[in-house]
């Protein structure tokens, strides 16, 4: 019986975390909706309250009216709309789209809400009893109720919570199109079409068949099998089928009922309207009202200036890959599905090493053990593995500690699978919170999610998981993300870990971390041969560092490319119905070689109609600016310099955005940033 004595997103319960972390495993779709109805009901009652006279306006009074209660409802959202991300199923989904709306509505009635503005105003005015963290939290907070529509009137305030719940459903079927594109294309071969393909990929795609009934290799479109296809398949007209299917997907090209086509014009439509209402001249500016940079203008010119930086070396290097695929592969027109394949016979051929090589090195339980042990030098922490509820067998729970004290504790989920949406992220399940309703100081929580291959069995014996150099690159990534969020100090829930950090200043300490993929002793110490356990050898690391800057310049275009993509879809007002003459416009202005013109890139890209970087994708190469020139520090001092690394901790990691992120860096590197370091890391000094 669901009730709300047994409701698993009602209770949360796990010693040593306060309030207890969500029972993930227990949670069903029929638990969502009667959670949300108390959740929801409770947190209009908390709004009512805090908006009359019997709250004072005092920070602490309306925190623990409103925040708490509004904490507890987001708490649970997230965990209905996490299990959605990671273990789809129709019912699931199906409950998180009913609600969706619901919740929605509150959040935009809670953002707008003109009384609870009025209040918000009435504690700021008192705000020089307060300390740095809570006048920051209020000054973001109402900046966000006038973006959030709190000064519009009469029909202007409707249509504008008439567009946040369109946006929400719109965006949700978006990200809902490409998983399903994803997930419903499959196509079985026989083993000989994959001669090229490392031996552990044609494993798993024999076993996915075998899984199937079905005799051969199923190949789909999930990273971990569509890539090392592209890149090692000797099979040209297979590594067109798959190419075609992968950038053709959830288009007008595929099944009409995953189309995003009039999803993506309706949501730009919907975006310009936004911000007409809020008074500026495009989506665009919005989006940057609560960023770094100052205007469209400049993000353009930034943009444009790293593709112009870019482009003497990306023009050589596409000269090289093509004469090299028309000599040594007889490719005399390079398709953009040969593309993959001749880059990795160009970096063996000029390197002396195969990509494949390298992942023997990395198995997944050796790259985490030397994480673990670089994060413990550096920031003075240590990681142990503990227990709590999970989504899935393959994940699993660590508790963070400093001193042998619990300070935070993380998710794991690094394997693809079916249900699963592609990429990878991290996300905050509990805030660090000095908790104002006497529950006492809430540690930090997060997820951190990538899809990498899982462990196979090879000759009747199961492997560990083997890591691309590109995927240890990604999780470093995501656990910058992480640090950001778990080694927080600050207690205020607005400004916490990662809330209240500009958007194009986020990506600073997971780029940040990437860099220590790079460094000797890091890898040395992380790797271990699947086979003879032997460590990487200093020849092949050499190898692999001779050849980090290969193609860097083709890179580089590609990433302004989509940056330019994003911010001309939103600053253009007639942008909606022109998202495919945009792109080829784009890709004509910053790209080599051409693009098939059955390529569908707005129709998957998830970043800017459902993942928050609508606007902002030109934020990674921005933040690269400030990681990089953060890095060259720790050049400077030594890489594995304690010093340094506190004091990035405690002037980037602990302060979260309590600060603006340009004071963070200015007390980090004492000076403005530089773009030297940045081209220089990318070999485009």
């Amino acid at each position: 019986m669901n009730t709300a004595a047994t409701n698993p997103l009602l209770h949360f319960d796990h010693p040593g975390m306060a309030d207890g972390l969500p029972r993930f495993a227990d949670v069903s779709p029929e638990h969502v909706t009667p959670a949300l109805d108390r959740l929801l009901a409770a947190a209009d009652a908390a709004l009512e309250l805090a908006v009359s006279d019997a709250v004072a306006a005092d920070y602490d009074a309306v925190s623990l009216v409103l925040d708490v209660a509004v904490e507890r409802l987001m708490r649970a959202w997230g965990t209905v709309g996490h299990l959605q991300a990671v273990r789809d199923t129709p019912a699931l989904r199906a409950a998180y789209t009913d609600n969706l709306p619901r919740v929605t509505d509150f959040l935009t009635r809670l953002g707008a809400d003109d009384r609870l503005y009025a209040k918000v105003k009435a504690v700021a005015a008192g705000a020089h009893a307060l300390t740095p963290a809570r006048r920051k939290a209020l000054a973001d907070a109402q900046r966000d109720f006038i973006l959030g529509g709190a000064e519009l009137q009469g029909a202007a305030r409707q249509r504008f919570a008439q567009i946040q719940e369109r946006s929400a459903e719109l965006s949700q079927r978006f990200g809902e199109h490409v998983l399903d594109a994803t997930d419903g294309y499959a196509l079985v071969v026989d083993a000989s079409r994959l001669a090229g393909v490392p031996a552990d990929v044609v494993a798993a795609t024999r076993a996915a068949a075998a899984a199937d009934g079905q005799d051969g290799c199923k190949l789909t479109l999930h990273m971990p099998c569509y890539l090392p296809v592209l890149q090692f398949a000797n099979d040209r007209a297979l590594r067109q089928t798959l190419y075609t299917a992968h950038v053709t997907r959830a288009s007008e090209l595929g099944p009409a009922a995953l189309d995003n086509s009039a999803l993506m014009t309706e949501l730009l439509a919907l975006r310009q309207e936004e911000a007409a209402l809020l008074g500026e001249t495009s989506y665009a500016h919005l989006s940057l009202r609560p960023k770094m940079a100052n205007s469209p203008t400049e993000v353009i010119g930034f943009v444009r200036d790293l593709a112009q930086r870019a482009r003497p070396y990306a023009e050589r290097e596409a000269a090289e890959l093509a004469a090299f695929a028309a000599s040594e592969l007889g490719l005399t027109e390079l398709q953009a599905w040969d593309r993959p394949y001749a880059s990795e016979k160009l970096k063996t051929a000029r390197f002396a090493f195969r990509s494949d090589e390298v992942k023997a090195y990395f198995t997944e339980p050796r790259v985490l053990d030397g994480l673990f042990k670089l994060l413990t030098t550096l920031f003075n922490v240590s990681i142990e593995a503990a227990k709590a509820p999970l989504w899935h067998d393959s994940v699993r729970f660590f508790q963070v500690l400093r001193q042998g004290e619990p300070i935070a504790a993380f998710y794991l989920d690094l394997h693809a699978r079916q249900g699963k949406q592609g990429g990878a992220w991290m996300d905050g399940v509990l805030p660090r919170w000095a908790r104002p309703d006497g529950g006492g100081l809430q540690l930090p929580v997060a997820q951190l999610v990538c899809n990498f291959a899982p462990p196979v069995t090879v000759d009747g014996v199961l492997r560990p998981a083997l890591l691309t150099h590109d995927d240890v690159i990604t999780l470093f990534h995501e656990f910058g993300h992480g640090l950001h969020h778990l080694l927080t100090r600050v207690e205020d829930l607005a400004v916490s870990g990662i809330a209240g950090v500009e958007w194009d200043a986020v990506e600073l300490p997971s780029q940040f971390m990437e860099n220590f993929c790079w460094e000797w002793t890091v890898l040395e110490g992380m790797s271990a041969h699947v086979d003879s356990g032997e460590p990487l050898p200093r020849a092949l690391f050499d190898k692999m560092l001779a050849a980090r800057h290969f193609q860097s310049g083709l890179a580089m275009l590609r990433h302004s490319e989509f940056g330019l993509f994003d911010m001309r879809l939103h600053h253009e007002a007639d942008a909606g119905p022109q998202v495919q003459a945009i792109a080829e416009q784009v890709h004509d202005e910053l790209a080599i070689f051409p693009q098939p013109a059955f390529a569908r890139p707005g129709h998957s890209f998830t970043h800017i109609f459902d993942g928050g970087y609508a606007a902002g994708y030109y934020g990674y190469a921005w933040a690269e600016v400030l990681s990089a020139d953060a890095y060259s520090a720790f050049e400077e001092a030594g890489v594995f310099d304690p010093a340094t690394g506190q004091r990035w901790r405690e002037t980037v990691l602990e302060v979260g955005g309590s600060r603006p992120a340009a004071e963070s860096f200015h007390a980090f590197r004492g000076r403005e940033p530089r773009l030297d370091a940045m081209l220089r890391h990318h070999g485009l000094a």
